[in-house]
C-alpha cells in the first residue's frame, strides 16, 4: 500500500468547509490535486469559507486546487465540473460525495421544497456526480468513490423523527450498495464513511446544537484521516463497505483518538444512524 496520494486527483463536493475541506487538506499535504466543487463563491453571513478560501488552504498545504462553482442539483453544472477537473489534472482518481442538505423536521412540518432540496442534493446529486465521474475513474490506477453517508441500518428509530432527511441520506448509501456491485468488475471501490460522534461543522453549530454540541464533538480531521487511509487501500480489495470513522481507523492501527476531541474531558455526543451493533474500538472515548 503506497502511503501517499501525491499526484492523485480528488473531486470533492461541498469542499469549501467542514469535512469536505478537511479531506481535501489531508490529501493536499501529500501533494494531491483537489477540485473544490461547491456553491459558495462569495462570503456567506453564517457560513465560513468559500471555494476560493478553500483553494488557498489547499495550495498552502502543498496541493493543487481547482475551485469550481457547482450546484450538484444541476446536470450541466456537474458534467462541466467533472470534465474540467479531468482536463485540468489529466484524469480523476477519487470522488467524494460530501455535499448534503439537512432538515430534522417531522413530516407535517417538512415543506415539499425542503424535501425536494434534500433529495436533489443528497441522493440525486450523489448519483449524478458518480455517474459522470465513472468514465474517468475507469482509467485511474486505484479509483475510489466515497459517500459521506450512514450504514443501511433499517430501524424505525432512524426514520420516525425525520423521515425526509433519513430517506435522502439513506439514498446516498443505496448508491454505495448499488455502485459497489455495478463497478466491482471495473475495479472502482465504492464505500461509505460515517462518524460515530457528532463532528464540529457548521451544520452542527447552526442547525443541531450550537456551541454546547460543538464542544462535545470531534474535529473533521478524524473523517479526513479515515478517508485518507481508505484511499490508500487497493480499490479491488475494499468496496461496498459502510465504515464508521473510529472503528475503521482502529483497523488501520490507530489507538489514540483523544487528538480528535474538540474539548478534552467533555463527553462525546453520539451521532445518529450508528447501528446498535457497532462497538467502539478500545480507547475511543478516552
Amino acid at each position: 500500500m503506497d502511503g501517499s496520494l501525491k499526484g492523485k486527483t480528488l473531486f470533492i463536493t461541498g469542499a469549501s468547509r467542514g469535512i469536505g475541506l478537511a479531506i481535501g487538506l489531508r490529501a493536499a499535504r501529500d501533494g494531491a490535486n483537489v477540485a473544490i466543487a461547491a456553491k459558495t463563491d462569495a462570503p456567506h453571513p453564517k457560513l465560513e469559507g468559500t471555494i476560493h478560501t478553500a483553494a488557498a488552504q489547499i495550495e498552502a498545504a502543498g496541493g493543487r486546487a481547482l475551485p469550481l462553482v457547482v450546484d450538484v442539483r444541476d446536470e450541466d453544472s456537474v458534467a462541466g465540473a467533472v470534465a474540467r477537473t479531468a482536463e485540468t489534472f489529466g484524469g480523476i482518481d477519487i470522488v467524494v460525495n460530501n455535499a448534503s442538505a439537512i432538515s430534522l423536521s417531522r413530516t407535517p412540518q417538512t415543506e415539499m421544497k425542503r424535501f425536494d432540496l434534500m433529495h436533489q442534493i443528497n441522493t440525486r446529486g450523489t448519483y449524478m456526480v458518480s455517474k459522470y465521474a465513472i468514465p474517468h475513474l475507469e482509467k485511474a490506477s486505484n479509483p475510489h468513490i466515497l459517500m459521506l453517508s450512514p450504514p443501511l441500518d433499517m430501524q424505525e428509530k432512524w426514520f420516525a423523527p425525520h423521515l425526509a432527511y433519513t430517506m435522502a441520506k439513506f439514498g446516498m448509501s443505496l448508491c454505495v450498495l448499488g455502485l459497489a456491485g455495478e463497478l466491482r468488475r471495473a475495479g472502482i471501490a465504492v464505500n461509505a464513511l460515517w462518524p460515530r460522534t457528532t463532528i464540529a461543522t457548521a451544520a452542527v453549530n447552526n442547525l443541531l446544537g450550537g456551541e454546547a454540541l460543538m464542544q462535545a464533538s470531534r474535529t473533521p480531521e478524524i473523517m479526513a484521516d479515515a478517508a485518507h487511509a481508505l484511499f490508500l487501500m487497493p480499490s479491488r480489495e475494499v468496496t461496498g463497505r459502510f465504515l464508521i470513522d473510529d472503528s475503521f481507523l482502529a483497523e488501520t492501527g490507530v489507538t489514540d483518538f483523544s487528538k480528535y476531541r474538540v474539548t478534552p474531558g467533555v463527553p462525546l455526543a453520539p451521532d445518529f444512524f450508528v447501528p446498535d451493533a457497532s462497538v467502539p474500538p478500545p480507547n475511543a472515548f478516552a
